[in-house]
C-alpha cells in the first residue's frame, strides 16, 4: 500500500519558527536557531519566471510548500510532491492566502529537457524543488522563489513536540482514519492509538497525518486536500498556545528537518512583520476539474485558462487579469489532449 505525506505543516518556517524564536527567545539567538535548517541553493533565474508576470505580482511574496513522499532525510531528486501548497503573502496587507495544489493536476512539467503533459506531483521528482517550481509558475503564471520542503516523519514530530492538535473528525471519517493510524505507525515505527469517537478531539502526529490522508469520503481527492489545510491552521492555533519552553523545544525538533532555500537572513527579515500576518483563505486549487485515465488517472483542469485566470482575480487581487500566451498554449494542449473544455 503507498503510504506517503498528505499534510505540510512547514508553514511554521514562516510562523512557528519566527514567531517563537521572536517571543519565546529573543531575537539575539535568531542565527544560532536558524543555523539548523537545512539551506539549498537553487538556480531563480531557472524556475519560469517572466518579466510581466514578476512586474505584476511584485506586491505579493509566494512561497511553495512540499511535501514529499520521502522517509528519511531525503529531499531531492526521486520525491514525488504529494502536498503542494502555496503561501501567498500581500505584503501591503500582511495577509497569507493558502491555495492547495491538488497533486494529480495535469498540466506542463519538464522531464529530462522535454515539457510533457503529466501530474504535477511528478515534477519534483524529475528535477527536485527547482523543477517544481517552474511547474507551478509556467502553468499558473505566478512568481515563485521560494519554497519550504518537508517530509512524511516532520510533520509527526512536529505534532507529538506541540501536544498535538485538535480536529474535529465525523462518522464518515471515523470509518478510514484506524487503517491509515495503523499504516502510518508502522511505516514510521511512532506508536499510536486507535480513534474510537467522533467529534473534537486532539490528535498525536500519527493520528494527524492518517486524518490528513483520508480519501475515500465524499469528495475524495479534493476533500483530502482540505483536510492537509485543517491540520495546518489547527497547528497555528496550538503554536499561538504554547509557553517559552515548549516553542523552543517545537524549532529544535523541526528545523533540520527542513529543506528550504529561504536564508536565515531572510527568514529574519519577517520578524517585524509576523506577528501581523493572519491567514485569510484557504483553498484548493483547480476550481474546476474533472477526472480522465489516459495512462493513469489525471485531474484535469477546465479548463487550466480559466482557473489561472479565476486564482488571480480571486487570490492575487487581479480582477482584470489575463492569462499569459504561455499558459494560454498549455490550456489548448490539454483540450486537444482530453477533449474537455468549458
Amino acid at each position: 500500500m503507498k503510504k506517503t505525506l498528505k499534510i505540510i505543516g512547514i508553514i511554521l518556517l514562516i510562523l512557528i519558527v519566527i514567531i517563537g524564536i521572536t517571543l519565546a527567545i529573543g531575537t539575539s539567538y535568531v542565527k544560532s536557531k536558524l543555523s539548523k535548517i537545512n539551506v539549498e541553493e537553487i538556480d531563480k533565474t531557472a524556475v519560469g519566471i517572466t518579466e510581466e508576470v514578476e512586474k505584476e505580482l511584485k506586491g505579493y511574496r509566494n512561497i511553495a510548500l512540499f511535501g514529499i513522499d520521502s522517509r528519511k532525510d531525503d529531499y531531492g531528486l526521486g520525491n514525488r510532491s504529494d502536498c503542494i501548497i502555496i503561501a501567498s503573502l500581500n505584503q501591503d496587507t500582511n495577509e497569507i492566502k493558502l491555495v492547495s495544489v491538488y497533486r494529480d493536476t495535469y498540466m506542463q512539467v519538464e522531464s529530462n529537457g522535454k515539457q510533457i503533459l503529466d501530474k504535477v506531483t511528478h515534477a519534483y521528482s524529475y528535477g527536485g524543488p527547482e523543477n517544481a517550481l517552474k511547474a507551478l509558475n509556467t502553468n499558473l503564471d505566478l512568481n515563485i522563489t521560494e519554497y519550504v520542503t518537508v517530509n512524511f516523519d516532520a510533520v509527526i514530530e512536529a505534532v507529538n513536540t506541540m501536544g498535538g492538535v485538535t480536529i474535529n473528525i465525523d462518522s464518515s471519517e471515523l470509518k478510514y482514519i484506524n487503517d491509515y493510524i495503523k499504516s502510518t505507525s508502522s511505516t514510521t515505527g511512532v506508536k499510536s492509538n486507535l480513534i474510537t469517537n467522533t467529534g473534537e478531539q486532539v490528535l498525536d502526529g500519527v493520528q494527524a497525518v492518517a486524518y490528513s490522508r483520508i480519501r475515500y469520503t465524499e469528495g475524495g481527492d479534493y476533500k483530502r486536500a482540505e483536510r492537509m489545510r485543517t491540520v495546518i491552521n489547527a497547528m497555528l492555533a496550538k503554536v499561538k498556545t504554547l509557553d517559552a519552553s515548549s516553542l523552543n523545544k517545537l524549532i529544535d525538533t523541526i528545523l533540520p528537518r527542513i529543506s528550504t532555500n529561504i536564508t536565515s537572513s531572510d527568514v529574519a527579515e519577517l520578524i517585524p512583520i509576523v506577528t501581523a500576518l493572519n491567514i485569510t483563505e484557504s483553498i484548493g486549487w483547480p476550481y474546476e476539474i474533472r477526472e480522465i485515465t489516459l495512462d493513469r488517472w489525471y485531474g484535469v483542469p477546465v479548463t487550466l485558462e480559466s482557473n489561472v485566470e479565476r486564482l488571480h482575480k480571486e487570490v492575487l487581487g487581479q480582477p482584470d487579469y489575463v492569462v499569459s500566451e504561455t499558459v494560454k498554449n498549455i490550456s489548448d494542449q490539454i483540450v486537444k489532449k482530453t477533449g474537455y473544455q468549458q
